[in-house]
């Protein structure tokens, strides 16, 4: 099976918005190929999760994310972590680490959309879309929040340079990409 990206027809390079004479532009790129599952323990699993491994990576704590240099792990809410990687095979570490009769394990590759945007103004960005308040959050953090009426997870990738990671549903993609390229046409924004 081929993936074909949801921004495909819509996402094009080069300086957009208020880009003349400035020397700290947004970029903004659509992150591509990489493997996404969402983890989750069964409600009546008796298994110790603070113990187990994924790829060399404990699973986060509340809001936090780990990461390696292939692989992250989001906590999404109780007992559920998003696991992304540019891994092909990560399903293997899950088969031998997670059973199946304590975990549901769910390949979500193919279902969602992630927008990163580098800059000092990226917290500003997002600031006119989602009633999250941002100012705290720093790498390693991430949350759920919406932007625009649109359903998003935050991933906080880097503090120096800033870098954050914007996860949705690939049918809501092309909308999420529009209001985010609005959103950074004021701080103007070359896209890669």
């Amino acid at each position: 099976m081929s993936y074909t990206s949801s921004l495909n027809n819509i996402h094009k390079q080069g300086l957009f918005g208020d880009h003349e004479n400035k020397n700290d532009l947004i970029k903004l790129r659509e992150v591509k190929n990489l493997t996404i599952y969402q983890l989750v323990k069964f409600k009546n699993s008796s298994a110790d999760t603070s113990k187990m491994n994924l790829d060399g990576l404990r699973l986060p704590e509340p809001l936090k994310v780990k990461s390696n240099n292939s692989t992250r792990i989001l906590w999404m809410g109780p007992d559920s972590w998003i696991v992304i990687s540019d891994n092909k095979n990560i399903y293997d570490t899950f088969k031998n680490d997670f059973s199946d009769k304590d975990f549901a394990i769910t390949d979500l590759s193919h279902s969602r959309t992630i927008i990163e945007i580098e800059g000092s103004l990226v917290r500003e960005v997002i600031k006119k879309g989602s009633p999250l308040n941002i100012n705290d959050l720093k790498e390693g953090d991430c949350s759920n929040s919406i932007f625009h009426a649109i359903t998003i997870t935050l991933d906080f990738i880097s503090d120096s340079p800033e870098v954050l990671r914007i996860l949705c549903l690939r049918s809501f993609g092309e909308s999420l990409y529009h209001s985010i390229t609005d959103a950074c046409l004021e701080f103007g924004y070359k896209s890669e």
